[in-house]
């Protein structure tokens, strides 16, 4: 029988301390029953002998010293799953918020998930494709893989978001199953309902679950927000063997979240004021990639994180990049000229890409078409800082050639339509067409019979 404690020995912020506890354990959920009936829940987070620490999911509000019911449940926190989730939509902490009723669950699933032996691991190899073609064509997208979106406030990261999720795929023929996990972690009451209507709208509600925690939601759910949502992930993955893309968004609402709770604590803070376990908590989300060996199943992530102040030294782009297989950098002055998506390709890249594309993939062509496309985009910068030290007109021929090939390849190649959905035959054939404006005899970094094959001379006025 479940022991109730009466009474709180201290409120702080999100957190409370309870005294005289027996046979707590660390993360185990307490409900609490209010004065006036209302009842919450909270996690363990600390335990000092007979003290006892919890994080309270929806604030402390309402809570008093003197009467607040406190039990104990003996479990860790713990989300009802079944394939029934798909294409509903719940608040951070699992419970349903789209008014269609309660999900006839199969299973509870502690949320904290179960660590996978390295051993088990399957190297990633077959690739997603997401109809965008500077994340096709050059920092592929490969099941299994963690390839997070560094952003900046007041970039188009949610509107690119919401574009990946409808048009992800296997590609077109697969017949795999493939569904998406949504988490939305501190976001505002319109972008939620952005991501909402767009999905609605667009057809794929069907095969995605979605987990929004508002900006007026308490900063402890923010969390347990993505834990939920991998949670949901893993279950679809290895049991019911499915294809599952997890975007997550915001992780720096997800940190200061950490942070806040953190200094509630009295923890000693670290870089930036961060815990000094913020590189663990990221890992521990991260890490919750992957295929399991025998398996049919993955879980492929996209975290994407708004960088303050637009610094990628920021704990935590850096730390981010030190687990992650990569990153997807979009870029300020791209967005400045009305570019969409402002992929910078030249910071961005996809570590297990060399590995999921090619003969049997994608095209045999494609690994040599991104290294030229790095390698030229690269020499515009060249030609462009040239340009604004002795002026266009001075020039070199060549030179010129590099101005054209660099702009036509930020208008047509890395921009496209919120709306366009491209083939990796269409990315590719973009491609040739844009390495077309410059000499032959330039293009250095492509096999001499593959150049044959598909070469063709472009001009542009």
């Amino acid at each position: 029988m479940a022991i109730e404690y009466l009474g709180l020995s201290e409120i702080n912020g999100p957190l409370v301390v309870l005294e005289g506890v027996k046979g707590a354990s660390y993360d185990e959920i307490v409900e609490f029953r209010m004065e006036n009936g209302d009842k919450k829940l909270g996690r363990i987070v600390e335990l000092d002998e007979d003290k006892a620490v919890i994080q309270v999911f929806e604030g402390t509000d309402s809570m008093s010293l003197m009467n607040t019911h406190t039990r104990l449940t003996g479990h860790p926190m713990e989300v009802e799953l079944s394939e029934d989730i798909l294409g509903r939509t719940f608040n951070g902490i699992g419970q349903v918020i789209d008014g269609l009723g309660p999900v006839a669950a199969e299973k509870k699933v502690n949320i904290n998930g179960l660590p996978l032996n390295p051993v088990t691991r399957e190297y990633p190899r077959n690739y997603i494709r997401t109809g965008i073609s500077a994340i096709d064509g050059l920092t592929t997208l490969i099941r299994g893989q963690k390839l997070p979106i560094f952003s900046g406030n007041g970039l188009p990261h949610d509107q690119l978001a919401a574009q990946i999720v409808q048009q992800a795929s296997l590609g077109d023929d697969s017949d795999e199953k493939f569904a998406i996990v949504f988490a939305a972690m501190g976001v505002k009451y319109d972008v939620a309902e952005f991501f909402r209507r767009t999905f609605e709208e667009s057809g794929v509600s069907d095969h995605v679950v979605m987990y929004l925690n508002l900006a007026n939601d308490p900063v402890v759910e923010r969390l347990i927000t993505p834990k939920v949502a991998l949670t949901a992930a893993e279950y679809l993955a290895f049991e019911k063997n499915m294809h599952i893309l997890v975007i997550l968004t915001d992780i720096t609402s997800f940190c200061e979240a950490m942070r806040e709770v953190s200094s509630s604590k009295g923890e000693i803070p670290s870089r930036k004021g961060y815990p000094g376990y913020l590189y663990s908590e990221l890992a521990t989300l991260y890490e919750r990639a992957g295929i399991v060996r025998g398996g049919k199943g993955s879980v492929t992530q996209i975290p994407i994180l708004t960088m303050p102040n637009d610094d990628i030294t920021h704990p935590i782009p850096d730390l981010t990049g030190y687990i992650t297989e990569g990153q997807i950098v979009l870029d300020r002055q791209l967005h400045g000229q009305a570019i969409y998506p402002p992929i910078n390709v030249l910071p961005s890249l996809s570590r297990l890409m060399k590995d999921g594309i090619g003969k049997g993939y994608t095209r045999e062509d494609h690994q040599d078409v991104a290294n030229q496309l790095f390698s030229c985009y690269a020499k515009v910068g060249d030609a462009r800082a040239l340009a604004s030290v002795i002026g266009e007109d001075e020039l070199s021929p060549l030179d010129k050639k590099y101005l054209i090939f660099g702009n036509a390849f930020e208008r047509e190649f890395v921009g496209q339509d919120a709306q366009e959905n491209r083939t990796i035959e269409d990315t590719l054939n973009k491609g040739w067409e844009l390495l077309g404006l410059l000499p032959k005899e330039e293009l250095d970094r492509i096999d001499t019979k593959i150049l044959d094959q598909y070469y063709h001379e472009t001009t542009r006025a």
